[in-house]
């Protein structure tokens, strides 16, 4: 988009459109090729549906939706693949019922990107680990343990407060994606003040969608993992 507006391309909304477009059909077509099991694609399709259905039951009330949580749940517990996917589906899904559109493959690629880096942090032990958690409340009980246990729910509950400012920033993350679009399909002509008032006036909006994504996560987060990594060690179904 920067560049966009140094150099005023005319066409940059269609070859952003494009690009965002292609990026979708690759890793549509990577997670594919990878022939996840039909008991490792269940639980990714079962989650998109609940993010999408979340996302229209909360309708009236805008921007506060669970749909960023739900992708970073699915990220974390799934996979980074899973995460991007739930986001990318629950997107395509819930548009049916909200409307098509050229936004579409931009909302896709925002809430999957969303669901993908919670996989990545996740990965690298930044997010709470449930099973962590319900060891330490075992643990807490044997006095022998209780070093250890207090050690280890210290870190968890650093981790969930990581867990919650990529909640909040996750809203800033989707509105980035997001304003990209409409400030190169919409802002005419294409100016730099016209791009900053632009992204001023949604800013709001972004705001709300990030507090929304870090209350589902302080709520369903440490259930849903308990929940969803006992089906992961039972089925092993997640996707790298």
């Amino acid at each position: 988009m920067g560049v966009a507006l140094v150099a005023g391309f005319a066409q940059t909304a269609l070859l952003m459109m494009l690009v965002v477009t292609v990026v979708l059909a690759l890793f549509f077509a990577g997670y594919e090729a990878s022939k996840p099991a039909l008991r490792q694609i269940m639980p990714t399709l079962v989650l998109a549906a609940l993010a999408a259905a979340g996302r229209i039951l909360f309708a009236p009330i805008p921007d506060f939706k669970p749909v960023s949580a739900i992708a970073i749940i699915a990220g974390a517990t799934l996979g980074r693949r899973s995460g991007f996917m739930v986001g990318a589906l629950a997107a395509l899904a819930s548009n049916f019922f909200f409307g098509q559109g050229l936004w579409s493959p931009w909302q896709m690629y925002a809430w999957g990107l969303i669901g993908y880096l919670g996989g990545v942090l996740a990965d690298r032990g930044v997010f709470p680990d449930a099973s962590a958690s319900r060891e330490h409340r075992v643990n807490g009980k044997d006095g022998d343990s209780a070093p250890l246990a207090s050690r280890v729910g210290r870190s968890e509950r650093a981790k969930a407060v990581l867990l919650v400012a990529f909640g909040l920033l996750s809203g800033l993350l989707y509105g980035m994606v997001i304003n990209a679009y409409g400030v190169l399909g919409f802002v005419r002509p294409l100016t730099v003040p016209g791009a900053i008032a632009y992204v001023a006036a949604s800013l709001p909006f972004d705001v709300v969608h990030g507090v929304a994504t870090a209350v589902f996560l302080l709520v369903l987060y440490r259930p849903w993992t308990l929940r969803i990594a006992r089906v992961v060690r039972k089925f092993d179904v997640r996707c790298r």
